[in-house]
């Protein structure tokens, strides 16, 4: 990771945090819970039998598919660690000045949640062959309860954020699998709900958006990532810009989250451009004339376009064309 790109992590979690923690209040337990009623737990759909049913019915997604489940564990690892830290550390009495235990109890559920998270998608990746990625070394800076809600707040958010942004490729890979990563999407929404009406200032709301913003795994990098310490986490990395030259037989293009790289490519007639994604993200290059297409690449991917004729052919990625557009030149 380049120290640029390290500057800006660093420089925008502590923008989130300074955002969640600047006018920040715990409130009385009896106003979260109205008389004290209890919340039920939801249980989590069986997310290896729903993998095994998009299997028969989308056999792409046991081959490229193992990518995006990772991305979702990283975060549920972030989350699990989090709340296992942090409820062995306080008590019942470091959040309530009532003596009650109902939002230690409550706090302790979400942990029990995110650990089912983790549980389920390491079984699902071991079942499509892959590597889930481990538990990492994690600091995440909380000196009592309230710095700790704080912390979860601005986690359970871009959490449920990283879901909603990471749901088209999902749709892609594995559309038999969309109800049960929307089941998980929405309890990691009922979490986030709960923990911002702890803090219930004008910054943490239960529900503070007709319609949430989804995030791209940059943004959810620029804010999760400086919380881990050590890391073999499945989050998109800088790709240094490619400048191939003109006259080449073979070029290579490089495929990001989110652009192409270089993104004016200017080659000879007779050349062949290779294009590889290196994100985390399935993308595509489509040519605005249609005169190539390389279909959808996953993660690691390659297809190649050989250009014979000379003319100026911009092309999109089709599932991001406002963010990824570029061109290439044959003369």
């Amino acid at each position: 990771m380049s120290q640029d790109l390290t500057d800006r992590f660093i420089a925008s979690i502590a923008n989130e945090q300074e955002r969640i923690t600047s006018r920040r209040r715990l409130i009385g337990t009896s106003a979260l819970i109205g008389g004290g009623a209890a919340l039920a737990m939801t249980a989590l759909p069986t997310f290896r039998a729903a993998a095994q049913d998009a299997l028969a019915a989308d056999p792409y997604f046991k081959n490229d598919g193992v990518n995006i489940l990772n991305y979702a564990l990283t975060l549920e690892h972030l989350e699990a660690t989090l709340y296992r830290e942090a409820l062995a550390t306080f008590t019942a009495a470091d959040f309530a000045s009532d003596g009650t235990t109902t939002v230690y109890d409550l706090l302790t559920q979400i942990g029990e949640h995110e650990a089912a998270h983790v549980e389920a998608l390491t079984a699902t990746i071991t079942d499509l062959g892959g590597t889930p990625v481990e538990e990492q070394t994690y600091d995440f800076g909380y000196s009592d309860a309230a710095s700790f809600l704080a912390t979860a707040a601005a986690i359970e958010n871009v959490g449920v954020s990283a879901y909603a942004g990471a749901a088209p490729s999902v749709a892609v890979l594995a559309p038999a699998l969309v109800p049960t990563a929307l089941g998980i999407h929405s309890v990691e929404a009922r979490h986030a709900s709960f923990v911002a009406s702890l803090i219930n200032d004008a910054d943490n709301q239960p529900f503070p958006d007709a319609v949430d913003a989804p995030r791209t795994p940059d943004e959810v990098l620029a804010i999760a990532g400086p919380f881990i310490v050590s890391s073999d986490a499945a989050t998109p990395a800088a790709t240094p810009n490619a400048t191939p030259a003109a006259n080449e037989d073979m070029v290579t293009v490089k495929m990001v989250d989110y652009g192409f790289e270089p993104a004016e490519l200017k080659i000879a007639a007779g050349t062949t451009v290779t294009w590889t994604n290196t994100g985390m993200m399935p993308h595509d290059a489509a040519a605005d004339d249609g005169s190539f297409d390389t279909g959808f690449l996953t993660s690691g991917k390659s297809a190649t376009v050989t250009f014979t004729k000379p003319g100026t052919f911009p092309y999109i990625c089709t599932l991001h064309p406002g963010l990824m557009k570029a061109t290439v030149v044959v003369s």
